[in-house]
């Protein structure tokens, strides 16, 4: 299994970062790149714990639809949310939140398996691993951006 781990520092309160992390307009925005959209389930606001959104975008050139569902939320502090339904064989996010001083870090642990056994487990090293760590980076670029404003 993939892991992807980040840490964003943001200078704002943890409840305004918290709730922008799980802002689905904003995560649409974020993923512009690759027309990624809300289109079954919560499509717009802010997800809660128990609900699922249903994502297609464009990655690698092929429309792809993910369905994730928010498995744990302790606010303001993580949420954590896998995979339903998707290309991945599974995946897990964890979104943890920590208040410092005058800034919250906000971390990432992205877990992920590609199905197709040992092919799989190439493809991630050689392109996928990259490939998710800017996505989540571009993420967290427009939550920083937005809540540091």
């Amino acid at each position: 299994m993939a892991k992807i781990h980040l840490q964003t520092i943001i200078n704002a309160n943890i409840h305004k970062v918290f709730d922008l992390a799980r802002d689905i307009d904003l995560h649409q925005k974020s993923t512009s790149k690759t027309n990624e959209r809300a289109v079954a389930g919560r499509i717009s606001g802010l997800i809660e714990e128990g609900e699922s959104v249903t994502w297609q975008a464009k990655h690698l050139g092929i429309y792809q639809t993910l369905t994730t569902k928010i498995i744990t939320m302790e606010k303001p502090y993580q949420f954590t949310d896998v995979m339903l339904k998707g290309a991945f064989k599974s995946m897990k996010h964890q979104h943890i939140f920590k208040q410092k001083e005058n800034y919250t870090m906000m971390i990432d642990i992205f877990e992920f398996e590609s199905p197709l056994g040992m092919i799989g487990r190439i493809f991630n090293r050689l392109f996928l691993e990259k490939y998710m760590k800017n996505l989540l980076m571009e993420r967290n670029r427009l939550i920083k951006a937005t809540a540091e404003n």
